[in-house]
């Protein structure tokens, strides 16, 4: 029988077809093949550990040197919080006086109008000694002679007045720097802060490396997938920290210090120290959800398990945040409740993407 031209085209075009697939097919691993390609020594982890530490090491050493070029707007930018509730706290404080002085300015010639626009203004009344003469000379004035002026209020001959300053100029509401070479460790401090936000996708990338390395073959498509979430949520927590956290933190610190009679004075090492370790804490804390879809996925644990330890999982995490935050009962707080709803977030999460193939590893019993 003849096979017409097109036919026989056809056909070895098929067998060149399958050749060239045979050429660049990748064989198909084995059960044992996959279980050997995944072994590791303790030497080749070490290894792969040095080789990941360096690497983000080298990371954040480039951020670091970005965050030299703008750490000083970086140190104005941090104090914003901390000088807003300094304003706050003296402000109260001022209307606080006004109202226990409020008979004494109302005879002193203070209307209620002139004593609103000083609160409108966050105007902050101080108790004075003055010289009349010397400030009528500084007037151009012309008083009695030494001694005949004065309502014995004040010592030698002084005469007691109230000036009035906005809050705002008062040094009080500035952090303050007790020696010499403590504002070259700020600037440093906060290029180090500008180094591990800008590096902190690359820090990641290699921690999560050192993660794979540890992994079967199957497994490390879930670092792939959990690595930009993990990103995500580091930054997240970083700017709840800024932006949610540090207002009511300091409310809550510097109502003590009215309580106690006690004018906060604020070191700025001492607030960029808080500064660091608040984001930091949150930023690493708040990758709970993904370890915990990570566990499950490898078959460490099971959402059973997790539901059934919810409570001593909650003790842990009050713990952790009481680890990660400053001696405040609020910043824990501020940490531990959402922590709690990020492992129940976990869970929900484990229950929505379900496990597809056996695990591993065998589920505790």
């Amino acid at each position: 029988m003849v096979v017409p031209v097109r036919l026989r085209l056809g056909l070895r075009m098929m067998k060149l077809w399958k050749r060239f697939g045979e050429l660049f097919r990748f064989p198909r691993k084995s059960d044992e093949d996959l279980f050997r390609e995944s072994t590791m020594t303790f030497g080749e982890h070490l290894e792969e550990l040095r080789q990941c530490l360096f690497r983000a090491l080298v990371g954040l050493m480039v951020g670091f040197l970005i965050g030299l070029l703008v750490a000083d707007q970086v140190v104005d930018w941090i104090q914003v919080p901390l000088r807003r509730a300094l304003v706050n706290y003296y402000t109260r404080e001022a209307n606080a006086i006004m109202e226990r002085r409020l008979k004494e300015l109302t005879e002193l010639g203070y209307s209620e109008k002139m004593l609103g626009e000083a609160k409108a203004q966050q105007m902050f009344p101080e108790r004075v000694f003055v010289n009349p003469h010397e400030l009528a000379k500084q007037l151009g004035l012309t008083l009695p002679e030494e001694g005949e002026i004065g309502d014995g209020n004040g010592p030698s001959g002084l005469v007691e007045i109230t000036m009035w300053k906005p809050i705002v100029e008062d040094r009080r509401v500035r952090t303050a720097s007790l020696n010499a070479h403590e504002a070259f460790a700020i600037y440093v401090k906060a290029a180090l802060l500008v180094g591990v936000v800008l590096a902190s996708p690359w820090i990641f990338i290699q921690i999560w490396r050192f993660v794979a390395a540890g992994l079967y073959w199957h497994e490390r498509k879930f670092v792939y997938i959990f690595l930009p979430f993990s990103l995500g949520l580091f930054l997240l927590g970083v700017a709840i920290a800024f932006f949610v956290v540090f207002d009511p933190v300091l409310q809550f610190l510097l109502a003590f210090n009215s309580w106690l009679k006690i004018d906060p004075e604020p070191r700025i090492s001492e607030w960029l120290n808080f500064v660091l370790i608040l984001p930091l804490g949150f930023g690493i804390t708040f990758q709970l959800p993904l370890v915990m879809l990570f566990l499950e996925r490898i078959g460490v644990f099971t959402v059973q398990n997790y539901l059934s330890q919810w409570k001593i999982a909650v003790v842990v995490i009050f713990t952790l945040a009481m680890l990660f935050t400053p001696p405040d009962p609020w910043s824990m707080i501020a940490m531990a409740i959402p922590l709690s709803g990020l492992y129940f977030g976990g869970i929900l999460l484990c229950t929505l993407l379900p496990r597809r193939t056996a695990p591993i590893l065998p589920p505790p019993t």
